[in-house]
């Protein structure tokens, strides 16, 4: 790593007095509030703080947006307030070199289509084909006793997927449903999520460091739908820290 990249971080971490009181910090760098990646990260790692405790992590996340967009997206997500800062801009990504997505020069919304078609975006065809395919090799989103209300026009119980394609894996259309009940939000609330289209394709990161401040783990995200190195177990980068 370099010397600017680790002065960076350490900015970063003062400037928005990111402390920390526990072995590690997880510090996620979200592109727009209204991205998919944002909401579907955003409410993993809640479910992971959720099942771990947060005994051993502080998380801290960063997102471009502003303070409306910031209370919906914790409302929905369950992300908590205190855990994520909004900023105007995409500066912060680009002093730590996070993809910007493409930019063929004709506006975010061209862009993010592009991107959402496979275009500088190699692995997010694969990815919504395999929200509507399921997965054996990753886990289930829902339980028997989840009650999902599909775009705020079809409630079922999540035991239809176990009544259908029984349980211990991602179900076929189970990451679909999940996946169009957060775009449901986003496209209600676009101009609360959305704070300028010209951020839409802007990408993430995410950064792990230890309790001296080094940095031990780094991803960038340089796909729609691909926020993390393993799509299959997303957070799987977490369960091995704290399980070392």
């Amino acid at each position: 790593m370099t010397d600017k990249f680790k002065k960076d971080i350490q900015n970063l971490l003062e400037e928005f007095n990111f402390k920390g009181e526990k072995k590690f910090k997880l510090i996620v760098l979200f592109g727009l509030l209204g991205d998919f990646d944002s909401f579907e990260y955003a409410i993993n790692l809640k479910n992971f703080i959720e099942n771990h405790k947060n005994k051993y992590l502080d998380i801290f996340a960063i997102a471009i947006g502003n303070q409306k967009g910031k209370l919906k997206f914790c409302e929905f997500t369950g992300f908590r307030e205190e855990n994520l800062i909004v900023v105007s801009d995409n500066q912060i990504h680009n002093n730590l070199k996070v993809s910007r997505g493409l930019d063929i020069g004709l506006g975010g919304w061209i862009n993010m289509i592009l991107m959402l078609s496979g275009i500088n975006s190699f692995k997010t065809i694969k990815e919504v084909i395999r929200g509507y395919t399921g997965d054996k090799k990753a886990n289930q989103i829902y339980s028997e006793f989840d009650e999902i209300d599909f775009l705020k026009f079809i409630k079922f119980s999540g035991k239809s997927f176990k009544q259908i394609f029984g349980s211990g894996y991602l179900r076929p259309f189970e990451l679909a449903t999940f996946r169009l009940n957060n775009m449901n939000e986003i496209i209600r609330n676009w101009s609360d999520y959305i704070l300028h289209e010209k951020f839409l394709p802007q990408r993430g990161a995410s950064f792990i460091l230890n309790d001296k401040n080094q940095v031990i783990y780094k991803f960038y995200s340089n796909d729609v739908l691909g926020y993390s190195s393993n799509m299959r177990d997303p957070l799987g980068f977490l369960s091995d820290l704290i399980e070392q």
